[in-house]
């Protein structure tokens, strides 16, 4: 059973699924919107969540964790410049799951994960 257990493994290695969330972060960031697999999306929100928290106060030390999150230096300007000012007055809740179809090949349930 995995009661109390923290975080989804998603069927992959540990350095697999860093890998996985950090570039459907970067996909986010740049995209603001993506369709993916609704366990994915979960986990997904949790991660960006936290990133975009951290954002907010836009210093050295922001930039520098954010980088090292993302690896991706587009991606961390666009975050910290143009989507964590938007949400300097709300605390969390900064992206939406939109549940949306079954896939035809596997029957997975897909969603679209974008910011508020």
């Amino acid at each position: 059973m995995r009661h109390k257990h923290g975080y989804r493994k998603l069927s992959r290695t540990s350095s697999h699924r860093k890998a996985l969330l950090k570039n459907m972060a970067i996909a986010i960031i740049e995209r603001e919107k993506i369709e993916t697999t609704v366990p994915k999306a979960k986990e997904l929100k949790r991660y960006i969540e936290k990133l975009v928290t951290v954002a907010r106060d836009a210093d050295l030390n922001t930039h520098r964790y954010v980088f090292a999150a993302l690896q991706s230096k587009e991606a961390t300007k666009k975050l910290i410049n143009e989507i964590a000012p938007k949400y300097l007055g709300r605390n969390g809740g900064y992206t939406s799951i939109i549940k949306t179809r079954i896939r035809r090949g596997d029957a997975t349930p897909m969603a679209f994960i974008s910011f508020v």
